[in-house]
């Protein structure tokens, strides 16, 4: 009878164990989720795999000029500043690029018209009049509000044209180095570029400008006292966009943009404009200075690294001012950073390599890319000649062999050329006066003199968007980009 109990509670905890092990075997099976496959997968491949499909599929990218962007225009046909409404043809020179893509072809056609022609000022007049200029010229505004691309679309813009540039100059702060300076990214894309200029070659050679006999011309033309005004084939004008210009989406892989932000090879040219004047007269050391890059720069693989109107962040390194004597000014920058649209910023050491500048300027570079205005040599020539015709007229009669009270017709038209023109001359040899001749002359001499020797000298100037050249060096920091 013992053995009863200790059998019934063996039985009893076997019992248990077994509905124990069921209950816990029921639990686990709920657990598990519908499809056993999943449990065969780490779960860091779920992760994984997610962000992979994420970065394969490609990224849209807005191609968008900005307002403010300038694009250079040059004349096709001659046109005369008479009156408002004149229609003006021109063609694109350079290049305009959104991101990576070039949106603006050089070569594309553009309209505008002359949109407003000012009078001028009584005071301008009165000095016109007295250097023997009875049309003194009128300042005008051009606006360009077409632009025809080579696939025949039309793109209505609106635009502030800068006043008219007819001979426009390339300046390189050193020739020698700038053919001989050749490395792996720049011959990646020298083939790129090679179209570029082919096409703005092809541009250029629709546009005739004025040859030496229709300088020749057209310096002959100024000299008389009436004359008209054009716009000569050929002239340059920068014509700021007032709104901006929206060409569509573009799809771009990972590797089309995964380099943006990173260093571009040392002594990459980067092609920029300035997006302020800087000017010797009132820069000073520490000046801020910045450019936009206005063409996109890749890498040897074609990647992409800096898209066009990133930043070109810089100073006044040098700036001195023109003084009397005719001391001309000095200028010199530095550019020590670049900030790409998304906000990386590159540290960098740049300096000026190339610049498109007026020939009126009389501007040179140094090898290290200062800039200074210098005085042409014909001014030593021109004021001699002026002090010899003024010293001829005065000089007595007799000698010449002409009657008292008349100067040599000769001495009579040099010395009235010399001080009033075209129109001086003329009115000193009908004249007949010894005395006024001399006049004319003393004058014409002491104002060559003046101009040429005792005035104030020029100044360094680089108007707004100037087109500047930038060498890409290291920055002394070596700090990475920021993100």
């Amino acid at each position: 009878m013992k053995s009863l109990p200790f059998a019934f509670s063996f039985r009893l905890i076997l019992l248990c164990s077994v509905a124990l092990q069921a209950q816990t075997r029921g639990n686990q099976q709920q657990q598990q989720p519908e499809n056993p496959k999943l449990l065969q997968r780490p779960s860091t491949a779920v992760t994984a795999d997610r962000p992979a499909e994420k970065a394969a599929s490609p990224q849209q990218i807005e191609l968008a000029v900005p307002a403010g962007t300038p694009i250079r225009i040059a004349i096709t046909k001659r046109v005369r500043i008479a009156r408002a409404g004149a229609a003006v043809n021109g063609k694109v020179t350079d290049t305009v690029y959104a991101f990576d893509q070039a949106v603006i072809p050089a070569g594309s056609k553009v309209r505008g018209h002359v949109a407003r022609v000012e009078r001028v000022s009584k005071l301008r007049r009165t000095m016109a009049y007295a250097d023997a200029d009875f049309t003194p010229a009128h300042q005008y505004t051009v606006t360009f509000d077409k632009i025809i691309l080579a696939d025949g679309r039309e793109l209505p813009v609106v635009t502030t044209a800068t006043r008219g540039t007819q001979n426009v100059i390339h300046l390189i702060s050193d020739p020698a180095r700038a053919t001989t300076r050749k490395n792996a990214a720049t011959k990646a894309v020298d083939s790129a570029k090679q179209q570029v200029k082919d096409t703005y070659h092809r541009a250029m050679t629709e546009i005739k400008s004025p040859g030496k006999m229709q300088r020749a011309k057209q310096y002959l033309l100024a000299q008389l006292p009436y004359r008209r005004q054009y716009l000569e084939p050929g002239t340059s004008f920068d014509a700021d966009l007032k709104a901006p210009l929206d060409f569509g989406p573009v799809a771009r892989v990972p590797e089309q943009l995964g380099s943006i932000g990173m260093e571009p090879a040392p002594d990459t040219m980067l092609h920029a404009r300035l997006t302020a004047a800087v000017s010797s007269a009132t820069a000073s050391h520490g000046t801020p200075i910045e450019a936009v890059l206005t063409q996109p720069v890749f890498n040897a693989s074609h990647q992409l690294l800096l898209p066009a109107n990133s930043r070109i962040i810089g100073e006044v390194t040098h700036a001195k001012p023109a003084g009397k004597l005719h001391h001309n000014g000095e200028l010199r920058v530095v550019f020590e950073k670049i900030e790409t649209p998304e906000g990386q910023v590159q540290a960098m050491h740049g300096s000026l390599e190339g610049v498109e500048v007026d020939s009126a300027a009389n501007m040179k570079l140094d090898s290290e890319g200062g800039a200074r205005t210098t005085d042409s040599k014909t001014r030593y020539l021109s004021t001699g000649l002026s002090l010899v015709v003024a010293a001829a007229a005065s000089h007595p009669e007799s000698d010449s062999g002409a009657s008292d009270g008349v100067a040599d017709p000769g001495s009579r038209t040099l010395s009235g050329g010399s001080g009033f023109k075209l129109v001086g001359a003329v009115i000193s040899l009908a004249s007949n006066s010894k005395a006024f001749s001399s006049a004319l002359g003393f004058y014409g001499a002491g104002m060559s003199v003046y101009s040429n020797f005792l005035s104030r000298g020029k100044d360094v100037v680089f108007p707004k968007d100037t087109p500047v050249e930038i060498t890409f060096e290291r920055g002394h920091t070596g700090a990475p980009p920021t993100p």
